[in-house]
């Protein structure tokens, strides 16, 4: 037999490496498709992190990030000592967690419920019907939104002063109004696209398990909850620890257009914060701070939520 060139130790480093390039001369076809992507991925993701340094820096243009002094975390200091910090991260995590808990079984129910029509075109026309709001601008959809909410001229306005109020109370003008607004016309706008990935799951499951489970006298019930539950459990919980690890990323550009003086206090999340300090009031290095602060919170969850379900079951991206 043929001795193994990197000798016995098949646990070194050296022998990890000698398998790592075994296998890309092996499928370099494979790797030189797949370099484009990397490359772009390298250019827009990492290089930039070369700009994080501002963060800790009292940064001018003028001076560039070399020339700027060094300031430590002052700029972190300075953020959480202003009495705007609390309400930013509440406004954030809670409208986030809001998304998460109403947007997230969405999905699911609606590829159970996909999964169980037999009726082959009505299949497809609930699935196009459900996929379609999902290809709608964030602008427009926006604009959907304050039409159809307009007290004045609005659906809503109209058919509010046809059942006799005859001073319709602004949504859009309304703090408490606003999470519920954001969080629910992002529910019916993402939640058909978002099953596709389950509807997929569940179409792996084997035929033969429906029919042993009809023959055991399994109702359609019985069958949802032992057989396509499980399927989907897996697909869930990786999305599930994906989401975990964007909490603290919300939507700018929704969260945005749907601000206005009236629900400021509500709508300012981190995202629009950083915005508005960094390009509007030039203060970089401070939407600098608060942006690697949201990033470090994120980084935090995923790996805290990936390492329980890595605990709780096989489940795990890593």
């Amino acid at each position: 037999m043929a001795e193994n060139p990197m000798g016995r130790q098949r646990s070194g480093w050296r022998y990890k490496l000698y398998r790592a390039g075994r296998g890309i001369r092996r499928n370099w076809g494979l790797y030189l498709l797949l370099l484009p992507a990397v490359v772009l991925l390298f250019c827009f993701n990492y290089l930039p992190m070369y700009g994080v340094q501002i963060a800790f820096k009292d940064f001018s243009p003028s001076q560039g990030i070399q020339g700027s002094p060094w300031v430590g975390f002052a700029n972190f200091q300075k953020f959480f000592n202003s009495f705007q910090s609390k309400n930013l991260i509440w406004n954030t995590v809670s409208l986030s967690l809001y998304s998460l808990i109403a947007g997230f079984p969405f999905p699911i129910i609606l590829a159970l419920m996909v999964n169980q029509i037999r009726v082959k075109r009505f299949k497809q026309v609930l699935q196009v019907v459900t996929y379609l709001p999902h290809f709608i601008s964030t602008v427009v959809m926006v604009g959907i939104m304050l039409i159809l909410l307009s007290p004045s001229n609005g659906i809503y306005g109209n058919l509010a002063r046809a059942l006799g109020v005859q001073d319709p109370v602004n949504i859009m003008g309304e703090a408490r109004a606003f999470q519920h607004v954001y969080v629910w016309s992002d529910v019916w706008q993402h939640a058909g696209w978002d099953s596709i990935i389950y509807i997929a799951a569940l179409a792996a499951v084997d035929p033969s398990l429906y029919e042993a489970a009809t023959v055991d006298g399994a109702s359609k019930l019985q069958r949802l909850w032992h057989i396509d539950l499980p399927f989907l459990i897996p697909t869930a919980v990786i999305l599930l620890i994906m989401r975990a690890g964007n909490v603290m990323n919300l939507g700018f550009e929704k969260v945005y257009l749907m601000q206005n003086p009236l629900n400021t206090s509500i709508s300012e999340v981190i995202s629009t914060y950083v915005y508005k300090i960094g390009m509007i009031s030039n203060q970089y290095s401070l939407s600098a701070a608060v942006n690697l602060f949201n990033t470090v919170i994120n980084f935090v969850l995923l790996i805290l939520v990936n390492g329980f379900s890595k605990k709780l079951g096989d489940t795990s991206l890593w």
